[in-house]
């Protein structure tokens, strides 16, 4: 297939990466095996063929690539990216007392939160055994932070969500934890295994942090106005779960005292009505919160563009260029 050939982003890093995804799915399946307990691996395949874009993992691949990198441990590192990745749906699904993801049960679902929760911590084990056999400390170093930056991210967020007093700050802090993290991680390993120089692997750095940053953005404003076939997820369900994302962050600083008490007793006390959901999507609308959030979307992916002007010219630059303004046309 021709890579010019392909509309999506996304579509064409796949297509490029498609011989080392092979390797990294090999490598997947083969990890995540389990003599002793068969519930690891039925676990963990329903998670992994629910699909997604392995986004992170061909991040890693791509990074790599571009910095001249022709050793096999790219392919451990996508790995270990994917799994820290698998590991961490698990028990947000568990936390957030998900039943869908992706348009499919989920895992706490089917079987329940114990089998989540310790699926997911094995395949932290798993990532930790992959990242070691790099024989590199700078890269066990740098996902080691990342796994704890997630795991701070998820805790941050969990105590400040129902809370009116978060602020936009404190929401981008979230963010850049339990998204960011990884993606930042995904791209500065590629470069660090690679050895390229300080100020690439800098850029590595900063083009996955603002991109982890845009597509969090991105995601938290198609929960309000997204489709459900493209989602995976029902309009709302943020606010059904009582989740102050950065759309009703923005309606809150501007809400008067009837309009915060709205959001008082919807958001933080959790007593919602049939009728709630529309009245928040007016208040969305009335304070121009959706429009400003879409605006900090695009101010993300632009920073992130800008990021891989230090990055030496190589086609998948240019993808990964391309896939920063992608994470924003979802929006429309």
């Amino acid at each position: 297939m021709d890579a010019s050939t392909i509309a999506k982003p996304h579509d064409r890093l796949a297509d490029w990466l498609a011989d080392d995804m092979g390797a990294v799915n090999t490598l997947i399946q083969t990890r995540m095996a389990s003599e002793h307990a068969p519930r690891i691996p039925e676990v963990t395949r329903h998670l992994v063929d629910a699909g997604g874009k392995r986004l992170r993992p061909m991040l890693t691949l791509a990074a790599a690539h571009m910095c001249g990198y022709e050793g096999p441990y790219h392919v451990h590192l996508a790995a270990t990216v994917e799994f820290i990745h698998t590991a961490t749906l698990l028990h947000d699904d568990v936390v957030d007392e998900s039943a869908q993801r992706r348009g499919r049960p989920t895992a706490n679902l089917l079987w329940d939160n114990k089998s989540s929760v310790l699926v997911g911590d094995y395949l932290f084990s798993r990532s930790f055994q992959l990242m070691t056999e790099t024989g590199n400390m700078d890269v066990l170093r740098i996902l080691s932070d990342a796994s704890a930056t997630i795991a701070e991210g998820e805790v941050l967020q969990m105590t400040a969500a129902q809370d009116l007093a978060t602020d936009e700050a404190v929401y981008l802090q979230v963010v850049r934890g339990k998204t960011a993290a990884l993606f930042s991680a995904a791209t500065e390993v590629g470069g660090v295994i690679a050895g390229a120089d300080k100020t690439t692997v800098q850029a590595l750095f900063d083009y996955g942090d603002a991109l982890g940053v845009a597509f969090q953005i991105v995601d938290d404003l198609l929960d309000y106005q997204g489709q459900s076939s493209a989602t995976g997820k029902n309009v709302g369900d943020d606010f059904r779960e009582r989740k102050l994302t950065l759309p009703v962050i923005k309606a809150v600083a501007k809400a008067d005292a009837e309009e915060r008490a709205f959001w008082s007793r919807t958001i933080e006390k959790g007593h919602q009505e049939e009728s709630d959901l529309d009245h928040a999507l007016n208040l969305l609308h009335r304070h121009g919160a959706l429009d400003a959030t879409q605006h900090n979307a695009i101010a993300w992916a632009d920073k992130a563009k800008a990021a891989l002007s230090d990055v030496p010219a190589h086609p998948l630059r240019d993808m990964l260029i391309d896939l920063a303004d992608y994470v924003v046309e979802r929006i429309n």
